[in-house]
């Protein structure tokens, strides 16, 4: 009897632990309005476009061009990233690359997906993926990690045949996100995002003609603000986990105890 109520509470202490880590929203991204999305590229590391995640960003281009644009990432995140190449009428076979880059212009390595295609002479488009490591919260200094802050994605053709220099290409580059969640948590975090200064501003100091100029970090960052990097739902099943130890010993002594003094020992006098 005692060992069944200790199971049904450490099912209900269970249930209730579990539920706060459902029902919260995921931080993935979700579809988005694409009115605000940016229809150009940049054409290097810091005129890079601009686009948040859910966002489906077009540009025009010509063959042969580097187009760049920018987006924000956060730990626990697994961006995807996917772009589209719609290529002329007429044009001889043609080879495309995508590359995504770190906040330090470190190139990230796809785990899977087609980062780089070959078109046929005859296709009218091709499509790319990019499906990125996990983003953790802290690393070492010699490592490669992927860490929190604004990536890059640059889109070129690659061994472009000399009659194709020019031609006129359509882009569509789109980046979205899994929420992976306490799996990937580690026990550190970045002092702040890897968002590089983009700008200088320009101020005049109290009391002073002079002006203050400082560097402007980029606007770019994800919908909900940036994580603290030290809660995951990793502290909630760390939590349960200690309840049913707690609950499992409770129950082991109260099974193993016995009812009393056995009724073959004769009384001390």
């Amino acid at each position: 009897m005692r060992s069944t109520r200790a199971l049904s509470a450490a099912v209900l202490l269970l249930g209730l632990a579990a539920a706060p880590a459902a029902a919260g929203p995921s931080p993935s991204a979700s579809p988005s309005d694409d009115g605000g999305a940016p229809t150009e590229a940049g054409t290097s590391f810091r005129t890079a476009a601009e686009i948040e995640q859910g966002q489906r960003a077009t540009a025009n281009g010509s063959a042969g061009d580097y187009l760049y644009w920018s987006f924000p990432a956060d730990a626990g995140q697994r961006p995807t990233v996917r772009a589209t190449v719609k290529l002329p009428e007429t044009h001889e076979a043609q080879t495309w690359r995508i590359d995504v880059y770190d906040g330090l212009r470190r190139r990230q390595a796809c785990q899977w997906g087609a980062e780089n295609r070959t078109a046929a002479a005859d296709a009218s488009a091709l499509q790319l993926a990019c499906v990125l490591r996990t983003v953790r919260a802290w690393s070492e200094p010699w490592a490669n990690d992927p860490l929190p802050g604004t990536y890059y994605v640059r889109l070129t053709a690659v061994n472009l045949p000399t009659s194709d220099l020019g031609v006129p290409v359509g882009t569509e580059v789109r980046v979205d996100s899994k929420d992976i969640g306490g799996a990937a948590a580690v026990d550190g975090s970045l002092a702040e995002p890897l968002v590089p200064g983009v700008a200088v501003s320009s101020g005049k100091d109290d009391g002073e003609d002079g002006e203050e100029r400082g560097a402007v970090l980029s606007a770019i960052e994800p919908e909900d603000g940036w994580s603290s990097g030290w809660w995951s739902d990793r502290w909630v099943w760390t939590g349960v986990g200690a309840v049913l130890a707690a609950l499992a010993g409770i129950g082991g002594y109260a099974l193993t105890r016995g009812s009393g003094r056995p009724s073959r020992v004769p009384p001390t006098a």
